[in-house]
């Protein structure tokens, strides 16, 4: 996907048990968004943060919930609905693209002095066949989970980190092969058909990977996308969730 910086056209998909947002209205962030392997977003117009306690749950997947949620397309259309899990573990967001790629994503201001973690698990049918993920034309993922900063000082220039299921090995980093603002960050690799759990301290990461203190984030989003390798790819979302400790709620850690 490429990384264009101001958002283009959107679209909701109406398909499956409940359809995947709404249509968005213009870019919602002068001079960025989540085009192919930038983020996206965000947010002039930001929601209420659902906060319950140490936890913020952006994505209530399993409850059927997409309240907020909205589908920016890029090239075509990856396809998103909630569905049932095919393990037996309940609904999930499912997410297939054919040489295609839009983007869910949800505008919602978190704290990160209060809820650093970020605690999901995904799924994918089977990584990419990419040879080089760092360039432009291999820059497609079977799952991506985005975390944005509208960014410091007068020009606000948003900040990104990306965590991907890739072929290349877990724990690699890289910048974006469109924009530095962006970086890469593979929490799994390898062969896909079961649920993998993840804790990432995301304050921690934007202090390693961009070199600033982010107190606050503007945006989350989730991405399958095919369009530049001209493949397919198959995933499954489950709930994100920030929390105030790691394995401070329900659920396994992961790397982090």
């Amino acid at each position: 996907m490429r990384a264009g910086w101001t958002p283009r056209r959107t679209a909701a998909h109406d398909h499956g048990e409940e359809s995947a947002g709404q249509r968005a209205p213009g870019p919602v962030v002068t001079g960025f968004s989540l085009r192919a392997g930038a983020a996206a977003l965000l947010a002039a117009t930001l929601l209420a943060s659902g906060s319950a306690g140490s936890e913020t749950t952006v994505g209530r997947f399993s409850a059927g919930d997409l309240a907020g949620w909205k589908e920016r397309e890029f090239k075509g259309r990856s396809r998103y609905e909630i569905a049932h899990d095919p393990d037996g573990t309940g609904r999930v967001l499912a997410a297939a693209s054919e040489s295609a790629a839009s983007a869910l994503y949800l505008e919602r201001r978190i704290d990160l002095a209060e809820t650093p973690w970020l605690a999901w698990r995904w799924k994918v049918e089977a990584p990419l066949p990419i040879a080089d993920e760092r360039s432009k034309r291999g820059d497609d993922f079977a799952a991506r989970v985005y975390v944005v900063s509208r960014g410091f000082g007068l020009l606000r220039r948003p900040l990104a980190i990306t965590y991907v299921w890739a072929s290349a090995p877990v724990g690699s980093s890289w910048p974006n092969p469109f924009t530095s603002r962006a970086v890469m960050v593979v929490v799994d690799s390898g062969p896909g058909g079961e649920w993998r759990h993840h804790e990432r301290n995301v304050r921690a990461d934007f202090r390693r990977y961009h070199g600033k203190d982010v107190k606050r984030l503007d945006g989350v989003a989730v991405m399958t996308d095919t369009d530049n390798s001209d493949t397919q790819g198959r995933a499954w979302y489950g709930d994100l969730s920030f929390r105030a400790a790691r394995g401070a709620a329900s659920g396994r850690p992961g790397s982090g």
